[in-house]
């Protein structure tokens, strides 16, 4: 099987996030979240719609493409100016960007709803862009990842939860592809031991039940990131298991497979993902050419070295 390129593997993320959460949407939460889902799908039957996990990655990736890196004040207002109530923003994300949207700085409004700033998952969701760009340079990618989770989530397990999975994302995207090399890169540079300690399981054989346990699957960074993980490395040739697998964990189902789906896409690329459910995805056009716009972006980065994908120098 030939190798996708580097192009197809940006695409394949984004494409694979934006699925990944579709198909995990209407099993997210309780009876009376899958029922106001459902209610606001109305209308818009047959088609795979996709919640504020993509519409923020969505975001994030076109300012990165055209910021030539994070510009935290520009993501904080397109965030804000993005904001839409029918794609399941939760009630403290949406006071969060409502602050912004009325002129709060974002470094005071990112702790005015939790003082010590939110640890749930909602960098993480949002981050596999953050990988594909500065894939060349993870020292680069950790400071940048980290500053663009911040503007959000100020509490040190909700940035090293956005981290994570951009690093996830960044080395997914290496061929040949080493499971063990693979967590171990990641365990090496997690410094919250809440992350470091599940990723030991990341690659181990549990069943559902341990992952919810051991793991977790509600919508804690620490927790849910690293489900995702091993729910991509427990299914990386498969979209559709690894799909079905999330939604048998339940929980946080949507920010989950989006977060797989962002990891799976950067490694297979996306002649690997479903084309009937491609076919039904919601602006899948939009999200091919937000992909492809930041692979252009980062080819055409200034170079420090011999590296691409670096933040220019002002």
């Amino acid at each position: 099987m030939a190798c996708p390129s580097l192009e197809e593997r940006f695409v394949g993320s984004l494409l694979g996030l934006a699925l990944g959460d579709s198909l995990g949407a209407p099993h997210e939460g309780g009876p009376v979240a899958q029922a106001a889902w459902w209610l606001l799908g109305l209308g818009k039957r047959g088609i795979l719609r996709w919640t504020d996990d993509t519409q923020m990655a969505l975001v994030l990736a076109r300012s990165l493409a055209e910021k030539r890196g994070v510009d935290p004040d520009d993501l904080a207002r397109r965030w804000a100016e993005a904001l839409d109530p029918r794609r399941g923003y939760g009630p403290g994300t949406r006071k969060l960007l409502g602050r912004i949207r009325g002129g709060e700085d974002w470094r005071a409004a990112n702790r005015a709803v939790f003082p010590e700033g939110s640890f749930g998952n909602g960098a993480a969701m949002r981050s596999a862009p953050l990988g594909l760009f500065f894939h060349r340079d993870l020292a680069a990618l950790e400071r940048e990842a980290a500053l663009a989770s911040s503007i959000t989530h100020a509490h040190p397990l909700g940035i090293e939860g956005g981290v994570l999975i951009a690093l996830a994302a960044a080395l997914a995207l290496e061929d040949p592809f080493d499971e063990a090399r693979f967590v171990a890169g990641l365990r090496e540079r997690c410094a919250r031991p809440e992350i470091r300690n599940r990723l030991e399981l990341a690659g181990k054989p549990l069943s559902p039940a341990e992952v919810r346990k051991r793991l977790g699957c509600g919508v804690l960074a620490h927790e849910s990131a690293v489900t995702a993980i091993h729910a991509f490395l427990r299914h990386r040739d498969d979209f559709l298991e690894l799909q079905r697998f999330v939604v048998e964990l339940g929980g946080d189902t949507d920010t989950i497979g989006a977060m797989a789906g962002g990891i799976f896409g950067a490694h297979r690329g996306a002649s690997a993902l479903p084309g009937e459910a491609l076919a039904r995805l919601e602006a899948r056009d939009e999200i091919e050419r937000a992909a492809r716009e930041l692979y252009r972006a980062w080819e055409g980065c200034p170079r420090e070295g011999s590296e691409r994908g670096t933040r220019p120098v002002a």
